[in-house]
């Protein structure tokens, strides 16, 4: 008998590797390491984000399990201002950053997100170097294209919803010699909540989500932030003013580098929206989803296309941005 739960338990455990699922091995020490949670969450997107926070002293990794790797993703453990954290970084684009969420929140004892990096500015009451938190997240990629010639107003059962607005492309054709605007075979696109699933609601029963909203505990932490030290010259060239931390109403996601003055005026119009990205909407769906805090942290490192039009400040000042986003979460965190 002894010998056939042997027999079982290993077959089972070759089963599981050979089918590319979590082998014991590998839950063995996540099992270990959420013996040792919870742990705050942080979530950054590319290497020039995280590499802040690895030369920070104020990171200290595990002595015993300073990481762990699965599914292309390296997940960092340690502690960063004494408090216990994963770090993960996602790479570019939503799906990149909703996987990488989720593959932190299935796998271990995480108590909150937090989720930094840099982003374009598309509102002009604020400069590159800036850092924003905005109070609500939307992904604005989520489209229903409406066919040239089709008018929705005049129709009662349209399968899409209207209630969000819709961006119209030939408000931004050039006009011909005699002025006059012209249509345009683009037509319309409506924009769409996305459809979310709770982690604590029906299977397959969805709910609809379009302006996600950030913990309120963490939206009021984020009052204190105000006097952080921020960086304001990279090398001779220094901005206008010393960068602030700033609260905003409202931020946008998409699978989109915004570097369009037009689209750029569009989403700030249209949807109030100060800093744009192409990861912070997705780690905050995903987050809603779970019913796990989230919040995150957005320097401003260009203009979106509002600047001039023989470069983009992206190049120059990302690394101040990237270092202004981490001095913020290092305060953040510490008064958590």
């Amino acid at each position: 008998m002894e010998f056939l739960v042997v027999l079982v338990m290993v077959l089972l455990g070759s089963s599981i590797k050979a089918y590319g699922a979590i082998s014991q091995i590998s839950w063995r020490e996540i099992s270990n390491i959420n013996n040792k949670g919870p742990y705050i969450g942080i979530v950054v997107p590319n290497d020039f984000e995280l590499n802040p926070l690895l030369q920070s002293s104020s990171f200290v990794p595990h002595n015993k399990f300073p990481y762990f790797d699965f599914a292309g993703r390296h997940f960092r453990i340690g502690e960063l201002e004494k408090k216990k954290v994963i770090v993960v970084m996602t790479g570019l684009s939503m799906l990149n950053a909703g996987l990488a969420t989720q593959l932190l929140l299935t796998l271990f004892n995480v108590k909150g997100v937090l989720h930094y990096g840099i982003a374009g500015n598309v509102n002009s009451k604020f400069q590159i170097g800036d850092v924003t938190i905005p109070q609500y997240w939307v992904h604005t990629g989520l489209w229903h294209w409406q066919r040239f010639g089709d008018n929705p107003e005049d129709e009662e059962n349209v399968d899409f919803s209207k209630e969000f607005g819709y961006l119209k492309f030939s408000n931004y054709n050039n006009y011909t010699k005699h002025s006059k605007s012209v249509e345009n075979l683009l037509s319309k696109v409506w924009y769409q909540p996305e459809e979310i699933f709770p982690v604590d609601g029906t299977p397959e029963v969805l709910q609809h989500a379009f302006w996600v909203p950030v913990d309120k505990t963490y939206f009021e932490i984020a009052r204190k932030l105000k006097n952080v030290e921020l960086s304001s010259c990279v090398n001779t060239t220094c901005l206008p003013r010393k960068p602030i931390v700033v609260r905003v109403k409202k931020g946008v996601s998409a699978n989109v580098f915004v570097d369009n003055k037009a689209y750029r005026d569009f989403l700030n119009l249209k949807f109030d929206a100060t800093p744009v990205d192409m990861e912070s909407a997705s780690v905050a769906l995903v987050c809603f989803q779970h019913k796990i805090p989230f919040i995150a942290i957005r320097a401003l490192s260009d203009l979106a296309g509002g600047g001039s039009s023989l470069t983009n400040e992206y190049s120059i000042y990302l690394s101040l941005a990237s270092q202004n986003a981490f001095n913020v979460l290092v305060k953040f965190i510490s008064l958590i």
